[in-house]
């Protein structure tokens, strides 16, 4: 295969009028082959920009001159020293805006495909059995990590792997957290993915006791009684944003993260799953935001046999969704109506959705986030019939952390206040990172911010007397 330099190795996808039928994987990955020769086409910085780009310091340059070697073990083992999760990383994390969009390559062409290359090693040190990293003598000390996300994940795994005994407490049936209950099975296979590098996290001795939500079953004082040390918070930010509109309280009205949770643990047989399913399947559907799970719910939808039609306040260049994730939309026949927002949800007889009602949208000058303020344009409104309508908007943390977590500083917004980036809450022993602290951002955010906390609370623990 001839290479390109200035233009990534293509990467195989299930044609659109295929994949919009089934779950499975839509992009591919490469073949060993292909791998090496987009990994000929890093430059091999002295200056990494890609790693200043990883919220996680990932040892991008470091794994990919071993991949140009055909070193793939080697490769791995690079990105495992920062990384329990590189299958995850390399098919979610927002490559453009983080890692690929640092890369010196892309100033001319396209940038190196680092995340297609990541998940190559991933997805080959799986099939391969390659060992995880050898860990340190156990040190004695042991701490308890609240929720098994990507922040939570990460801290144990460092913790572990530097001989902490370490103990995941886990509010849902299964472990992974919005890897398992957010993100779709054609972006992120739970069983080949997220199950396996779960695994691996349990492999370096990490213990995971599931169905125990904190503040339920343990509490902060609960866990440090136990004789835990040290306490590490990473419980994300599951509680749903409304728009408070009227008719909101429809039948019909969803949640991204109830639409996406009902789909993505299985319960579909169970009665909120069939009736989420009766308000979907060959029905038209609404959903409401333009960010990257608006894209699940949306494609779900689609492999649902829904018709689908996005609603957004703003144009398509302020779409905060990765791009190939809109293009793969459009492409399974999801519309988009840009410019436009909800002002109504009109009832039918029997309190279900009838319709919606919109309104055009004009933008004008910048906000506080850089893009242009959407405003409404009077006398502009409008309705859609629609059967469902899912508001993809935004979560926030859960208010009922506060209680959980008495004697935290938690802010208005119900996220807890760290003193620095290395997750020092006003309580000292306990840390937190991720989402419950810095709102929803990206699962490699989370990863990065759990390490960090996960180093400060060895030096902690060296503090104190054993």
């Amino acid at each position: 295969m001839a290479i390109d330099k200035m233009k990534k190795v293509p990467v195989h996808e299930q044609e659109p009028e295929i994949r919009a039928h089934n779950f499975n994987e839509v992009r591919q990955g490469y073949s060993k082959e292909e791998a090496q020769l987009e990994a000929q086409r890093c430059l091999n910085c002295k200056v990494p920009k890609c790693k200043e780009g990883c919220p996680n310091q990932n040892n991008i340059p470091e794994f990919i001159a071993k991949l140009k070697e055909g070193d793939v073990e080697g490769a791995y083992r690079k990105l495992a020293e920062r990384t329990s999760l590189p299958g995850v990383c390399g098919r979610v994390c927002d490559q453009p805006h983080q890692c690929e969009g640092k890369c010196v390559r892309g100033i001319k062409g396209e940038p190196v495909a680092i995340g297609m290359l990541e998940r190559f090693v991933a997805d080959a040190a799986a099939a391969e059995g390659y060992d995880a990293l050898e860990k340190a003598p156990s040190n004695g000390r042991r701490v308890a990590v609240v929720g098994s996300g990507p922040a939570g994940l990460a801290c144990a795994y460092k913790l572990a792997l530097d001989g902490c005994d370490v103990t995941i407490f886990e509010a849902q049936h299964e472990a992974g957290g919005v890897l398992r209950y957010g993100i779709p099975e054609y972006r992120l296979p739970k069983e080949t993915v997220v199950e396996h590098e779960v695994r691996n996290v349990t492999r370096v001795g990490v213990k995971i006791v599931t169905d125990c939500p904190i503040g339920k079953e343990h509490t902060i004082d609960d866990l440090f009684v136990q004789g835990f040390e040290a306490v590490f918070l990473g419980v994300g930010a599951w509680s749903p944003k409304h728009m408070g509109i009227p008719g909101e309280d429809a039948e019909g009205v969803y949640t991204s993260d109830k639409f996406l949770s009902i789909f993505l643990s299985g319960d579909v047989s169970e009665p909120e799953g069939l009736e989420l399913k009766k308000h979907v399947e060959n029905k038209d559907i609404v959903v409401v935001g333009g960010g990257n799970v608006a894209m699940d719910v949306a494609r779900t939808a689609v492999r649902l046999g829904a018709r689908v039609q996005v609603v957004y306040r703003r144009s398509e260049a302020e779409l905060p969704a990765r791009s190939d994730e809109i293009a793969h939309a459009k492409e399974e026949g999801v519309v988009f109506n840009l410019l436009t927002n909800p002002v109504a949800v009109v009832k039918d007889l029997k309190g279900g959705v009838c319709c919606v009602e919109l309104v055009k949208m004009a933008l004008g000058e910048p906000d506080e986030s850089g893009r242009r303020r959407p405003r409404e344009i009077k006398g502009s409104n409008f309705l859609m019939k629609c059967d469902a309508i899912v508001m993809a908007l935004g979560t926030g943390v859960d208010p009922n952390i506060a209680e959980a977590t008495k004697g935290l500083e938690i802010d208005k917004s119900n996220r807890i206040i760290v003193k620095n980036e290395d997750g020092l809450t006003s309580r000292p022993g306990v840390y937190a990172g991720g989402d419950d602290v810095t709102g929803p951002l990206t699962v490699v955010h989370a990863m990065g911010a759990g390490r960090r906390s996960a180093a400060a609370i060895l030096e902690y623990l060296k503090s104190k007397k054993a």
